[in-house]
Parts: structure tokens; sequence; C-alpha cells
């Protein structure tokens, strides 16, 4: 551990001490890219922390922070908030009212600050509901709502700055920093609870494996900082004197990916696969030797291995092909991206190969909420890639696989337990291991590989074992497949309910001469629309025995999205949620 830092706010005096940037923080306004130093950053976060305590925020004391895009106001509340020894309580913006109730009622919150009107009218409807909240600020000006700036007025004079220095003094490295509710895809949200310590370490433990150069490097920030994996990212980021820009919007990352041109950024295999699929279509509507060359490239890059394994002929290919074409997708997203770390969900290995071949590698890592959050990730330097991998274990930890198949994990990033709730907590323990309901396994060069989630994995009728998650990876390959949720627990087969791609399903129906002017649900049901799919599924099944491969599917009119709660807020389908919404699919399949 850093002697200079032990706490999650002394990232912020290590930056002032070694990396003081003219561009810490910087946020798009008003059409303009606006920039905090590191100076204000400092300035601004003890302003924050003078203000809550003349409000009267004591240590341990629960601050709800809710916003729809990250920003500049964001880090500087966390930092504010965690230097008077109470706790941020982040939340995703996309949870229904009634999950807002449940965490502001099972923590106990003092305060939230929030983003925008939409926030502030969900929060508003519950608060007569919500004892221990005493006020709501915003960070965007909203009639009949307090604002922010009032705090930072408040603690503008330093006439209880001695009382701050004595909170930061008085803050340990063991104390609780931030409950994180997980919002699984099942059952109410559990309060992860984590220390200065758990965070810091895996902060520090991480480092050495991202190929991060301090100072002039840039990163582009767009996953939600509420979620433990971008968090965790931009204590790293500040550790080593990076700039963080903050996308406007998820719609708006291919816009402002070429106004920073960032060296850097984070994404959730969903994503990746949307810019891949982008790609592809645009190279699908070339014409004669421009889409000879650019389908001859893919190709190539689809082959990719590290380390020029497959040979030097190969190696004379792959140059003319980032000369030709992968040049042009380098410059799409900035021009200067070179690494992208992936973490949340599965990685399909090609899109790992070919975004690697094309110049930016994926750095693919494991972890959890309740482990800080990282256990392993790829590094390119020293042999530590390899494709189809979650990479080796980072510094500091340790794991196990248990004889059932599941990843145990020990280290100083192990959660201090759910929130109120030591039943859940001793569930998931065993002595120092943390069981993490994933199952893997360990190759011989000590590379992690996750198999599949355990309570997923489940048993047909015929007493086989099945791991949807596989399946459901290996199918998403398909551009007619959006998403995907692979049933079949107790029956006598596997099958699947399937959100296709309704874009490139109007494509494919337009070339067929099919009408496509009509809605989702009569695309669906369109002559050959639904044996089309299935064609995709049955080239995916040939990856799998016989046992577990999809005999049957069903689709899905709808659009599963995180605002329609069928997705989590990391792209992942909700299971229990998926099969309550589609029964009717489910019995039409099974009947």
């Amino acid at each position: 551990m850093s002697k200079e830092v032990s706490r999650l706010f002394d990232f912020l005096t290590y930056q002032s001490k070694h990396h003081s940037l003219k561009k810490s923080l910087v946020s798009k306004t008003s059409g303009s890219w606006v920039a905090t130093s590191t100076d204000e950053f400092v300035e601004k976060a003890n302003a924050i922390s003078r203000g809550l305590l003349k409000l009267g925020v004591k240590p341990n004391d629960k601050i709800a922070v809710i916003s729809s895009t990250n920003r500049t106001e964001w880090n500087i509340l966390d930092m504010g908030i965690l230097q008077i020894g109470a706790q941020n309580v982040p939340i995703y913006p996309t949870i229904s009212k009634e999950e807002y109730k449940y965490i502001f009622n099972h923590s106990e919150v003092k305060l939230c600050f929030l983003s925008d009107e939409e926030l502030y009218g969900k929060a508003k409807a519950i608060f007569e509901e919500s004892p221990s909240l005493e006020e709501i600020y915003s960070f965007d000006t909203i009639d009949g709502c307090k604002n922010w700036e009032e705090i930072l007025k408040l603690g503008e004079p330093i006439d209880n700055q001695e009382e701050l220095d004595k909170c930061k003094d008085a803050v340990l490295p063991t104390d609780l920093a931030t409950i994180i509710y997980t919002s699984g895809t099942t059952g109410v949200p559990k309060g992860v609870m984590l220390s200065h310590h758990n965070i810091v370490s895996n902060v520090l433990d991480s480092n050495p494996r991202l190929p991060i150069s301090q100072g002039e490097t840039k990163v582009l920030s767009f996953l939600p900082v509420c979620h433990v994996f971008e968090r965790m990212l931009h204590y790293l980021y500040i550790y080593n004197g990076i700039g963080i820009y903050y996308a406007e919007a998820i719609e708006k990352i291919g816009e402002n990916v070429k106004e920073v041109k960032p060296n850097f950024m984070s994404a959730v295999p969903r994503l990746l696969e949307k810019i891949y699929d982008n790609i592809i279509a645009k190279g699908a509507e070339l014409e004669g030797v421009k889409k000879k060359l650019f389908f001859w490239a893919v190709e190539l890059g689809l082959q990719y291995e590290p380390y020029g394994a497959n040979g030097w002929w190969y190696e004379q290919k792959l140059k003319l092909a980032n000369k030709l074409i992968f040049s042009k997708w380098r410059a799409a997203l900035g021009g200067e991206l070179e690494t992208i770390v992936s973490g949340s969900a599965a990685l399909q290995p090609r899109l790992t190969r070919i975004f690697t071949a094309a110049g930016m590698q994926i750095m693919e890592g494991y972890g959890l909420t309740e482990t800080s959050p990282v256990i392993s990730v790829n590094m390119y330097k020293g042999g530590g890639f390899k494709i189809g991998t979650v990479g080796k274990v980072i510094n500091n930890v340790e794991i196990k696989i248990a004889d059932d198949g599941e990843i145990l994990a020990k280290g100083p990033n192990i959660m201090q337990g759910y929130y109120k709730d030591p039943e859940k907590t001793a569930s998931v323990m065993t002595g120092d291991y943390f069981h993490t309901g994933d199952k893997g396994e360990i190759d011989k060069e000590g590379f992690l590989k996750i198999t599949g989630r355990k309570k997923e994995i489940f048993k047909t009728s015929g007493g086989k074992y099945i791991s949807p998650t596989l399946l459901e990876n290996e199918m998403k390959q398909s551009r007619f497949i959006e998403q995907i949720l692979v049933i079949g627990e107790g029956q006598k087969m596997a099958a699947a309910i399937v959100q296709p791609n309704f874009e490139f399903v109007k494509e494919w129906a337009s070339r067929h001469q099919l009408n496509t002017n009509c809605s989702n649900e009569d695309l669906i049901a369109l002559k050959g629309v639904k044996e089309r799919i299935m064609e995709e599924i049955e080239h995916g099944n040939k990856n799998f025995g016989k046992w577990e491969t999809i005999k049957k599917i069903e689709l899905t009119p709808e659009v599963w999205s995180v605002d329609n709660h069928l997705l989590t807020p990391t792209f992942k389908p909700k299971r229990e949620v998926i099969l309550k919404k589609y029964k009717h699919l489910y019995d039409k399949i099974y009947s």
C-alpha cells in the first residue's frame, strides 16, 4: 500500500502534489468542453466538505448521489463527502422510484444529490416516504429544487477548515467509504459495503496492469460512475494524473470520441458489439474492390493471435490491412485510442481479436462489486494477454476453484459485507474467501477463464447441465440477434427467447422484397424471419454438444432495455423479469 494513499480522497491530494493538471475533469457544457483544473478540484471538494459540515453532516451519514450521465460535479461531490467520513451511496439513475425508496430507507440517506429534472421527479415523489431524507439538491437548475452550488457557497469561507482537517485525519483506511446497491437480475438490491482500503488497494494493485502513461493521456468516461468498475477507474485516473473527459450521453459517444481523441476508455461487451456491428454494416454498403478489401481485412483480423504467433507473413498482411482499412476504424474512434478495458460481462473472443488487430488493444478483466471490483485483468506486456480469458489475478488477490467449479476470491479488496444483512454476508463467505457465484478454471499458465454463472447453470429433465451464458454469448455474434435468453430448466430441451436486431432484420427483409413499413410485431411475423434467425441459431449450435443445443425459439417485438427493466444497468438480461414478461412465449415453446 502506498504511504501517500490509504484513503480514497488521498488520490486527489496525490494528484495535486505529483501531477497538477490544467484539465483534470472535463465536461461539455452548452456545446463547449469546460475543464476543471486539479487546483479547482481540490478547492471545490474542500468547499463541499466545509459546506456539508455546516449543514450538520456527520461522519457515517449517508449521502445519495444520482446522475444520468457522468459529470464533473459527481467527482467533486464524491471527494467532498468522503473527506468528512460520510458515505457516498451512488444510485443507478434508471431504477424505479420504488427501488429509490427502498435504498433511501434501507441506507437511511440524509441528503440526496441528483443531476436533472427527471431524477428530481422520481426522488421528490418518495420524499415524504423517506423519513431520514432531509433535502434534495440538483446539479442542473430546477424550479423548486435546491442547487448543489448552495453547498459550495456555504463552504467557501474557510472558517471551519480546522474542523475539516480533524475529520480528514480521523478517517481510517478501514472505515466504510461507500454502500453500492447491486441492481442484480433477481430480488431486492443488496448494499455492498466497501471500505477506503478495499477500493484503494484495488486501484493500486490493478495499476500495473493498465498501459496508462502518466500526464498527457486522456480518457473518455461514459460507463455509469455509480458502477464500481468505472468509479475505481476514475480513482486510478486521478492517481495517474490523467484527464477525465465525460461523454455527454451514450448516444453521443461517436461524436464525443472524435472531439476528445481519447487514448484509453472502458466499455462493456454490448457497446463493443454495437460498434463492431456498425462498422460491419458500413463495410457491407461498399462495392467492388473496396468491399472485397474491407472483408479481407475483417477476415484477417478475426484470425489474430497476440505476440506474432501467426508468423511473419500474417504480420505483413496485418500491416497492410491496418494501413488500408483499420486506420479508418481508428479514425472513426478519434484516432488516438490505444486501449479499451472491458468488464461486467463475457466478451466474445472475436471482438478481442479484431479490435486488437486493428491497433486498439482490448484488455478483458473480471470482478464483482463485492471485490471492489477487479480480481483479474489481461495485460499486453510481459505475455500477460490471452484471448478468451480474463487474464491473470492481480497483485495481493488470491483465487481458488472450489470442487463444484466456483471461483472463490480472497484479498484486501473483498467487501466488508452486505449492509444490515449479516446472514446474506455469511452465506457468501467461507473464512476469508468470497464466493463469486461464477464458475471458472485456471489454465497451466495461470490465466483465468469464466465458464458460466453458477446459479444460472441449469439441468434439463434428462439430467444434462447447460450453461446459458456460453450459448447466449455465441448466438449474439449473429447480426440478426440483439439479445437472447436461453431457457430449459427441468425441460427436455434448451430453447431461447430472442430479441432480434430490428434494424438488421428490416434490412434483410427489404432485400427479400418483404414489406418493412410495419411495426416490430408485424416484422417478426413476416414470412421467413423466424426461420432465418433459427438458421443463425443452428450455425451457433455447431460449437456445442447435442444435449445443450437450442432446439426452438420465439421472438419478442419489444426492444429489451435498461429503461423497461429487462436489462441491468450493465446491459445483462434480467432472467426472472424476462421469463415473467414472456411467460406466454415460454409456454408456447414447451406446451
